[in-house]
């Protein structure tokens, strides 16, 4: 190129990089620095992506009816999103939050897990009293097995060999074998369960109970409650606190319970099975996710129509971000897996 040239070349050029940023057709690595929070908002058919750095909402994606359970394939390629109304799970792709396909789920799908081989999704339909089994690449149902009345929680173990359903009506935490797709075993909970995580170790499994206002920790190999664990806010009826949602720390030592209408999550030390603590979050709290490195906790929040930051290490909320009506599910999609 003629020298003459290249200062008019570097001009024109830099102009158009410019407006290119503005009209954000190009991208920096800058917004790559953390992770993205997916919050699926039951009232408004519609997925926010927050941004656990800025942690505002960075776009939002419109979906089927009523979506409620989301979760992330193991690979971090697709979401899957329980569109309740639409009687089918969306399966999105996270590169252009486009509906890749939908997938054959039965009727009123709510909660759901994906199994370690991150091909089988087992689905809770809480109309048909079933939990439907789906191979995610040949889009067919597999399975549909008999459970009890209202089923709603789903958990796969970390070792694939069980599902377990919760039934609402029924009060049982069904074990599925994921071999044959029977039930191998039920275990009685308190009234109206609603959640079942696994350790990461699959010793225990951890059912919440609404209505019972508990927390049933089981023995795997028994299929036995070894613990019941109950709550009691200061000023706050008893009534008011409905657990729901759970997460569990990798490290063994500590477990949150989202205590729905109460507004509270609770957290318990999982060395003496005490509630240690209870954190203001906003109104009626249902579901929550840690990041990858487990020092922030995102609650959804349906009544307020937000999700809010707590941080894990010093256990206080430190901020509330306004999504969509009705916030339900979190999922959280690890900063190395987003999209360039």
């Amino acid at each position: 190129m003629n020298t003459l040239l290249l200062p008019m070349f570097k001009k024109k050029y830099a102009l158009v990089g410019s407006t290119l940023l503005a009209m954000g057709l190009l991208f920096s690595t800058s917004h790559v620095s953390a992770h993205w929070a997916y919050i699926s908002n039951e009232k408004d058919d519609t997925v926010s992506v927050i941004d656990t750095e800025t942690n505002e909402v960075i776009k939002t994606i419109e979906v089927g009816e009523r979506p409620r359970g989301v979760t992330l394939s193991h690979d971090y390629s697709r979401l899957f999103i329980c569109a309740s109304d639409s009687d089918t799970v969306q399966v999105m792709m996270i590169n252009n939050d486009s509906i890749e396909f939908e997938l054959p789920s039965g009727a009123d799908p709510e909660q759901f897990a994906l199994h370690p081989d991150n091909r089988h999704l087992y689905i809770a339909n809480e109309d048909d009293a079933i939990a439907t089994v789906v191979d995610i690449e040949t889009r067919q149902v597999v399975s549909q097995i008999d459970v009890g009345v209202e089923p709603e929680g789903m958990a796969v173990s970390h070792n694939g060999k069980y599902a377990i359903v919760t039934s609402e009506t029924s009060n049982m935490a069904h074990w599925i074998d994921t071999e044959t797709h029977t039930i191998v075993a039920n275990t009685l909970v308190d009234q109206r369960p609603r959640d079942a995580e696994f350790s990461l170790d699959d010793t225990e499994l951890w059912v919440s109970s609404e209505i019972g206002g508990t927390v049933s920790i089981i023995d795997t190999d028994s299929k036995k409650i070894k613990q019941v664990i109950s709550f009691k806010i200061p000023g706050i009826s008893k009534d008011r606190i409905q657990p729901v949602g759970m997460e569990l720390t990798s490290d063994g030592k500590t477990a949150f319970v989202a205590l729905g209408p109460s507004n509270h999550i609770a957290v318990i030390d999982r060395t003496t099975m005490s509630v240690t603590d209870y954190i203001l979050v906003g109104r009626r709290v249902w579901h929550m996710a840690l990041t990858p490195e487990e020092d922030k906790l995102y609650t959804t929040n349906g009544v307020s129509g937000d999700v809010t930051l707590v941080d894990v290490k010093t256990r206080k909320a430190i901020k509330s971000i306004k999504v969509g009506r009705y916030p339900w599910g979190v999922a959280i999609l690890p900063k190395d897996k987003i999209p360039q």
